[in-house]
């Protein structure tokens, strides 16, 4: 199946963690003759994920910028659009955990910090690509969720209401602009061995309870970063044109909603 990406041009945001599902993205898309604008907060990750896809024979762009910031962010579309002429595709990765535990001993400073990254960041990505989407009539958007969006989870309840308005936002703009030439999905990957389940030292944390969630996965394994890259890539395409705001989830069954 040709997914017709050549000479697309993709930006693609938290791209820069070598074991996340950025960078997997990022390559794979790479492979089907994408050109790749690598952001993320950390430029010598980004700089790692271009020097891949340079391999691969695309042109490639690391970009340093802090999606919760507005300004970063226009910076940083201005930089890629002068630099590449267009950006055809975005991929709205960027995330990690934050403000977990018990919501009455969370912090409102987290909450702030989650919701800018998790959320404000997907608005503010969304809409600085938009207009030239809209100008040229062609676009693709992907956000990245979480299955935890769809289902909540104790002790996560920012995270996951994070996540749950992505998915709506998703769908919400999806709408809007379904008609001008734009496919907006989002993806919602499962549990996986990802710096989301890492500590500082680069460790897996608490091994027993995930070792406790993967026995009720019907697939009996954890979402690879791989296995989400493939959705996305897949979406991005024209193949999936008649594909229009729909979450969907990418956890070896386990939430089958």
């Amino acid at each position: 199946m040709d997914l017709h990406l050549d000479d697309k041009v993709a930006l693609i945001t938290g791209a820069g963690s070598q074991i996340g599902f950025g960078h997997a993205t990022a390559v794979t898309m790479a492979k089907e003759g994408c050109d790749i604008i690598v952001n993320d907060i950390n430029l010598d990750g980004a700089e790692k994920t271009v020097a891949e896809v340079k391999a691969l024979g695309r042109r490639a762009l690391a970009i340093r910028a802090d999606v919760g910031n507005s300004s970063q962010v226009n910076d940083m579309v201005k930089n890629a659009l002068k630099q590449f002429g267009k950006i055809d595709i975005l991929v709205n990765n960027a995330g990690a955990g934050g403000a977990g535990g018990p919501i009455h001993l969370t912090k409102e400073e987290d909450w702030d910090s989650t919701i800018n990254l998790l959320f404000k960041g997907v608005m503010n990505c969304t809409k600085a690509v938009l207009p030239q989407m809209l100008e040229r009539k062609y676009g693709k958007i992907v956000n990245i969720a979480s299955g935890l969006g769809k289902t909540g989870s104790p002790n996560n309840s920012v995270y996951s209401s994070c996540k749950a308005a992505v998915i709506t936002f998703t769908k919400s703009v999806a709408a809007e602009v379904a008609d001008k030439g734009i496919n907006m999905n989002c993806v919602c990957p499962g549990l996986s061995t990802t710096n989301f389940l890492r500590g500082p030292d680069g460790g897996i944390r608490n091994p027993e309870m995930i070792e406790g969630v993967r026995a009720t996965i019907p697939l009996k394994r954890l979402t690879e970063p791989q296995d989400a890259a493939n959705m996305v890539t897949f979406l991005v395409s024209d193949v999936a044109s008649d594909i229009v705001g729909q979450p969907f989830s990418v956890n070896g069954g386990l939430s089958m909603i």
